[in-house]
């Protein structure tokens, strides 16, 4: 096994089931930052963004107001769910984000997912996951327009051409679908969620001191057993 192999096993794996058009899920992503950097062994963690669409057969782009949406959806009043809107907002605001449900356009995330996934590839998977969640609350971008995708992948590093010759084919579909199977098989039904090592979980925007006991917790778990060695054994090889 090579050196870089082993320093990945020593790694403490975080996976983040999350969707783009989930606005707790964007929020969750900056206390998880907050409490990574206040984590002693942030450097000992790798972290992983996991596909999971709210909505998978949401079309290209919803017509209407947002607010009538939302509460035909939730059955409230539009007064309801433009106040529900911009509680938050404010929540948004606390952590440093702007969200602008004005301008926000709804629609499927699939494809963003898949950029994701190509991101991944060449090193870039948070700054691509961070780059459409701000372009999707923000700056009101579509996320299943091959063109926006293409340019907000390119100003991450990626090479605008080959996002669009991997969103004209069934590239990273299928590890789309493998996420969230996999999510569905750890029971997985809201987002965000945070797993560590497989072993530990957390449901939903946490504040900063939940998501640093999460990371405690599953650094101990992840750490070997103390012995006082010294005394007379038996090895795995049958040598006494």
């Amino acid at each position: 096994m090579g050196e870089a192999e082993r320093a990945t096993l020593e790694l403490m794996e975080i996976e983040i089931w999350s969707d783009i058009a989930c606005p707790w899920c964007y929020i969750g992503k900056r206390r998880f930052e907050s409490a990574l950097a206040e984590f002693d062994h942030r450097d000992d963690v790798h972290v992983t963004w996991r596909s999971f669409e709210l909505d998978p057969a949401a079309p290209p782009e919803r017509d209407g107001d947002r607010s009538v949406r939302i509460a035909e959806k939730y059955g409230m009043t539009v007064a309801q769910a433009r106040e529900m809107g911009r509680q938050m907002t404010e929540t948004a605001a606390g952590e440093g984000l702007d969200f602008r449900f004005d301008i926000q356009r709804s629609g499927a995330t699939f494809d963003g997912h898949r950029v994701i996934h190509l991101a991944a590839e060449h090193g870039l998977q948070d700054a691509m996951k961070e780059r459409l969640l701000r372009a999707y609350f923000t700056e009101g971008e579509l996320m299943s327009d091959h063109d926006t995708l293409a340019r907000l992948g390119s100003e991450v590093g990626l090479d605008p051409d080959e996002v669009r010759a991997m969103l004209a084919s069934d590239r990273f579909a299928a590890e789309v679908r493998d996420d969230e199977r996999l999510a569905t098989q750890f029971g997985i039904s809201a987002v965000p969620t945070f797993v560590v090592d497989r072993a530990l979980g957390a449901s939903g925007a946490q504040p900063p001191e939940a998501m640093l006991e999460l990371l405690r917790q599953g650094w101990e778990r992840s750490q070997p057993i103390p012995v006082i060695a010294g005394g007379e054994s038996c090895d795995v090889d049958g040598n006494c």
